[in-house]
């Protein structure tokens, strides 16, 4: 890495004396334009490394290269536009000449990736195998906690000494991966794998474990037990709202599966949903303003997954509950302050799942129009850098560890958005280039080293 930085520092130095040199800048009054140049070029690279470094450690690093180096370039050529006053058309001479210089900066970063050894040779059969490996490696996480019943952290109201039990008998289908929120989500993740990933691309036996976990978790004495949990006093808020989205969402899952087992296990969960979906329907028409923050209780990701799975499991009753409250909290925002995001314990961005969830009710071109009043700093000129991503300083600390899962949510908020506007709305490449760099971030940050991160990860990066 420092080795690739010097040269690269080097020849951005050599390229900016050449540029200079061609157009006649070598004089006073053009100075601050070389000056800028130069500059660009320190800030793509750098930008570059800064997004790369964290993933040197992880299997992720070889995706890195060819889509970062691509993006620093990019954000280079923005930088120098503006810093200069020019159009984006290639009309100037001098923009020309950088664009030479840009090809042959383009050709040294790849022959540097490549010299690394960081990619294979065939970058189109290695995607091909990404994800096969992805999903193996985040499976291999689900199954390592999905009926690990410590540590546990249970948000628990005791009646009497009597409630004062293991987490394994308090929530008999959902105990493990630390608490019942992340447990759900771990098991959603699995029937994901199993219903989207070939059982012959994943390691062999491992779609017949993943199977024969399910079948563990999924019992009636197990709902049964849930349930009771549910009736208790004072359990009415109990996981409301994140936990009993992601439980419907794992409901939504198996009922887009047509298989047989998937068919056993939706009529075992059954009436666990229809408790949960109960509880929603009881809670909506008395919540009087939305809740932002970036945790557990944001209504914006909550009502989001709760909506795809009204559609899905046919309840009109609850997606007009959800149209409602969403539009009355959220029609008439403006100028959601994505610039004091992330907060230091963030894993979900409140301006962004606004966006994502009204993308969800609005047609194509009246969410343009809302999109426009809501976040309307979103460049036009397909930068990335206007959304940094998320730093974890400390991965083995349980709440530091939430701005991973901030970069893999921004990442399916910002691709889901981009997707929802017009294929001509020139604010789609600048979503995407940014929802690529945090992608990338939060895939690499997915590791089994500290099971603060790895209970749960893994579930965002799989949705």
């Amino acid at each position: 890495r420092e080795v690739s930085r010097s040269i690269l520092r080097s020849h951005h130095e050599n390229l900016a004396n050449r540029f200079s040199r061609q157009q006649g800048f070598h004089h006073a009054p053009h100075q601050r334009l070389v000056a800028n140049l130069k500059e660009g070029f320190v800030l793509a690279l750098d930008h570059a490394f800064r997004i790369g470094i964290r993933a040197r450690q992880h299997d992720g690093f070889q995706r890195f290269g060819i889509s970062v180096c691509v993006i620093g370039i990019h954000n280079l050529y923005t930088y120098f536009n503006r810093a200069n006053g020019w159009n984006r058309s290639p009309k100037c001479l001098h923009f020309q000449a950088l664009e030479t210089s840009h090809m042959k900066l383009k050709t040294l970063l790849a022959l540097l990736v490549l010299t690394g050894s960081l990619f294979s040779p065939s970058l189109q059969a290695e995607s091909k195998q990404i994800d096969a490996r992805l999903a193996a490696r985040f499976a291999g996480l689900a199954l390592d906690c999905v009926h690990r019943e410590y540590p546990n952290k249970i948000g628990h109201v005791l009646n009497s000494a009597a409630d004062a039990q293991p987490p394994s008998s308090l929530h008999p289908v959902f105990y493990g991966c630390f608490d019942w929120h992340s447990s759900v989500h771990g098991h959603w993740l699995l029937v994901r794998i199993l219903r989207k990933v070939p059982a012959d691309a994943l390691p062999q036996g491992m779609s017949e474990e993943i199977t024969a976990a399910l079948q563990r978790s999924f019992t009636a004495a197990g709902v049964s037990g849930e349930l009771a949990y549910y009736a208790a006093e004072g359990r009415a808020t109990f996981e409301r709202p994140y936990g009993s989205a992601w439980f419907l969402q794992l409901m939504a899952e198996l009922r887009e599966w047509q298989d047989p087992l998937a068919r056993q296990w939706l009529a075992t969960l059954l009436p666990l949903e229809r408790t949960i979906a109960d509880q929603i329907r009881s809670w909506l028409p008395r919540l009087a303003y939305p809740i932002r923050l970036g945790t557990h209780n944001l209504s914006m990701f909550a009502f989001g997954l709760i909506l795809d799975w009204a559609r899905i499991a046919g309840d009109p009753e609850m997606e007009q509950l959800i149209r409602e409250r969403s539009l009355a909290f959220h029609a008439n925002d403006v100028n959601c302050p994505l610039a004091y995001e992330p907060s230091g314990e963030d894993f979900l961005s409140p301006c962004l799942m606004e966006a994502d969830l009204v993308r969800r009710l609005l047609p194509q071109e009246e969410f343009a129009d809302w999109l426009g009043r809501f976040m309307p700093g979103i460049p036009l000129d397909g930068s990335a850098d206007w959304l940094e991503v998320g730093i974890v300083n400390d991965p083995s600390d349980g709440k530091l560890v939430h701005l991973d899962g901030v970069n893999l949510s921004r990442a399916w908020n910002l691709q889901n958005i981009a997707a929802s506007l017009p294929a001509q709305d020139s604010r789609r490449a600048a979503l995407l280039a940014a929802a690529e760099t945090h992608a990338q971030s939060g895939i690499a940050s997915v590791s089994a080293e500290h099971y603060e991160g790895s209970h749960w990860l893994a579930s965002f990066a799989t949705y």
